[in-house]
This record gives C-alpha cells, sequence and structure tokens, in this order.
C-alpha cells in the first residue's frame, strides 16, 4: 500500500463528514441506538461497533487503520502512552509462573514492570545480551511465554536479528514483542521480519509536535481483538478523540520530518566524529557502529537518535556543557521538531559519577529539525565553556 495513500486517504471517508480535508474530533463518550436489538448486538460485540469511547471512536479507528497500514500488520490498538501499549502487550502473553527473556535495559517503565509488577504473579524474566541468537536459545525455558525485543536500544543502539529471533520464538511457541520506537515503521517494519506485536511510543515520531502522550500496539486482528476485550478495555488506556486527531495531523508531514532529520543527523555526526572533545558517536548508520551490517539490512533510516561520550575529568564539566547550550534542550523523549540532549549523568548521584566509565560519560542527542549549522553553534560555543 502506498504510503502517500496510507498518510492521506486511508480510512477517511470524507463525504460523510461535509467532504472537509481533515478529519472532524468526534469528541462524545457515547454512542445512540435506535433499537433494543442494536443495542443488545454493541454488548455482545464491542470490538465491531461503537458503543462508549473507551473502547471504539470514529476518530481514534481511521488512526488506527492508518497506524496498522503502516506496520503491515492486520490491526492496531492506540493507548495513550508507550507505556500502557507495553504493558497490555506483555500481561496479554502471560500467566502466573511464566517466564520472560528480554533484552538488556529496555525501556525503563517496560524493566520495572519485569522487576516489580510481573514477579508478584509468579512470572519471573531473565535479560540477556540480545546481539548474540545464542543468548536467546540459552535462556528459553520450558514455561517462557514472551522475548521482549527493543532493536534499537535508545543508548546503546544494540540490535537484535529479527529474523532469526522470530524463527527461534515460533519453534518454541514463544510470543514476540518488540518496541520499535526509534526506527517508526517508516525505516523498519519487524512485522515483515516475522515479529508478532510490534509496539512504539507514539509521543515521539508520530506525534512529531511534543504535544500529545500516546503508545501504538500493532499485530494480528485476532491478538488485537483478544487484547481489546481484556487488557484495553480493562485497564481503560485507550486514547482520547483529542490526542488521536493530534496523531493523524503528526502523519501527515512524517516521512517529509523524517528525511529531514535524517539527513541532518548524518552531518551532526560527521561534526562530533572530529571534535576533540568527543572520544566515540554510537549512531547505528555510521559505518563504525558494531552492529552496522544488521542495521543496514533490517533498517531503512536511523532517523535523530545518537549517543556521544564526551571527554571529561569531572562531573561538574559535563553538567557545564549541557548548562551552557542555548537551543538545544534539556529534556527526555524525542521526536518533536526541537532537538534535545540527556547526560547519562543525570540519572545517577553525583557522588557516584566516575570519570573510567564511560557510560557516566555518555550524551543522549537527538537532532531535530532546527538547521545543522544553528545545532553545531551551539554545542561548540559550549564545548569551549566546559573546562572555562
Amino acid at each position: 500500500m502506498d504510503i502517500s495513500y496510507i498518510i492521506n486517504e486511508l480510512a477517511e471517508d470524507r463525504e460523510n463528514y461535509y467532504n472537509a480535508v481533515s478529519p472532524p474530533i468526534m469528541q462524545s463518550s457515547n454512542f445512540a441506538f435506535g433499537t433494543v436489538d442494536e443495542m443488545r448486538n454493541a454488548f455482545a460485540d464491542e470490538y465491531a461497533t461503537y458503543l462508549y469511547s473507551r473502547g471504539l471512536n470514529p476518530t481514534v479507528d481511521i488512526l488506527r487503520k492508518k497506524l496498522a497500514a503502516l506496520d503491515n500488520a492486520e490491526d492496531c490498538l492506540v493507548f495513550n502512552s508507550g507505556a500502557a501499549a507495553i504493558f497490555a502487550a506483555v500481561l496479554a502473553n502471560v500467566k502466573a509462573g511464566d517466564h520472560i527473556v528480554s533484552v538488556n535495559k529496555p525501556y525503563t517503565w517496560a524493566q520495572k514492570m519485569f522487576n516489580n509488577i510481573l514477579p508478584r504473579f509468579g512470572v519471573t524474566t531473565t535479560y540477556i545480551d540480545g546481539r548474540d541468537i545464542e543468548n536467546f536459545e540459552r535462556a528459553i525455558l520450558p514455561h517462557t511465554s514472551v522475548i521482549y525485543l527493543e532493536s534499537p536500544n535508545s543508548w546503546d543502539y544494540a540490535l537484535q536479528d529479527l529474523t532469526a529471533v522470530a524463527e527461534l520464538a515460533k519453534v518454541e511457541g514463544i510470543v514476540t514483542i518488540i518496541d520499535n520506537s526509534y526506527c517508526t515503521p517508516i525505516y523498519q517494519k519487524p512485522i515483515d521480519f516475522g515479529i508478532d506485536l510490534v509496539l512504539q511510543s507514539a509521543t515521539k515520531y508520530i506525534s512529531g509536535h511534543s504535544d500529545t502522550v500516546a503508545g501504538v500496539l500493532s499485530g494480528s486482528k485476532i491478538m488485537m481483538e483478544r487484547i481489546f476485550n481484556s487488557e484495553y478495555m480493562t485497564i481503560g488506556s485507550g486514547i482520547s478523540p483529542f490526542n488521536a486527531w493530534l496523531l493523524i495531523r503528526g502523519l501527515r508531514t512524517l516521512p517529509m520530518r523524517l528525511k529531514h532529520i535524517s539527513e541532518s543527523t548524518i552531518q551532526v555526526v560527521k561534526y562530533l566524529k572530529q571534535h576533540p572533545k568527543v572520544e566515540a558517536v554510537i549512531f547505528p548508520f555510521d559505518e563504525s557502529f558494531s552492529q552496522y551490517e544488521l542495521a543496514k539490512k533490517q533498517m531503512q533510516g536511523a532517523c535523530g537518535l545518537l549517543t556521544f561520550i564526551i571527554k571529561a575529568g569531572t562531573v561538574q564539566e559535563i553538567e557545564k556543557f549541557c548548562e551552557s547550550l542555548q537551543h538545544i534542550l534539556m529534556a527526555v523523549s524525542w521526536g518533536g521538531h526541537e532537538s534535545l540532549i540527556i547526560p547519562k549523568c543525570s540519572g545517577i548521584k553525583r557522588e557516584h559519577f566516575n570519570a573510567l566509565n564511560k557510560e557516566h560519560r555518555m550524551m543522549r542527542l537527538y537532532v531535530g529539525l532546527e538547521e545543522v549549522d544553528y545545532l553545531v553553534k551551539d554545542m561548540e560555543q559550549a564545548f569551549e565553556k566546559m573546562g572555562s
């Protein structure tokens, strides 16, 4: 299906709303019925009609159809956050006593679920280095029900061989789930590699404007309906019609934004690689990246997220650099119009900083829609102030 058709036309029945180019926001909590039989049918199968906007809503449905098509999935659900999508995907596929195999250092709230919530119900998790398929083979137990992937992750961009993991999981009868937030469905389609469930934080590139929090989960229609009728409806984690409309708006410019961001990021990587105060740059589409060939095989692009290791002997130098930036904002997330930076040391106590630990000197940079020269000049003046 052509991406231009998906973004601009799919599911938009304009003749039903006065031929408006932009779809309306159906800001209604519930929907009326003309007969008792119609209401009875809605109660019997809420996944097939509109009853109450905690379930299905016309504006949300437009977005669902577009996002499913972008993922090459049969169906999808849209949540009020990426964390909610993760929680529903995993919870729907484990029971008491089950075991999960997860890649090392997944998204914070995924890891909190694995470590703090699921053990209450006897569900255990084994963390592995997902770069080697043999680590998956060794970690699988007779009661393993889920393999959780994040490829690439959002700090060192470790990849997993998606085809190999999917093949292994299918032989073992294990459900595979991947967080695809880094690439978006524009630059990576894990379902094409055999992965069962694909999720992403739509807060990031799908929105593109840093004004919406949302999550997406795509997969088979059978799986989506099962999750809808259980975890999705019970927890009440669906997205609001207004936020769905904001994401539809974001989709209109997604390919153009990603193209500009990707081109800018390559230039920023080149700048950082030659800078005397940068020890290393980690970026999946740079030839120095340890999994470069796999990245080129699985991904069509690498967007705007990169990590560089700054040369600093003290935490104060890193703090000085970050606090001297005038245009690049210090903030979490990525995917919006604005460039962002996070120093890894912000997640540890100052007294625990160790300059010999490269991770403590990591800086995660998101390249937004600004011009490259604008960003480079900002970093340059901040580098100059580091030691002053």
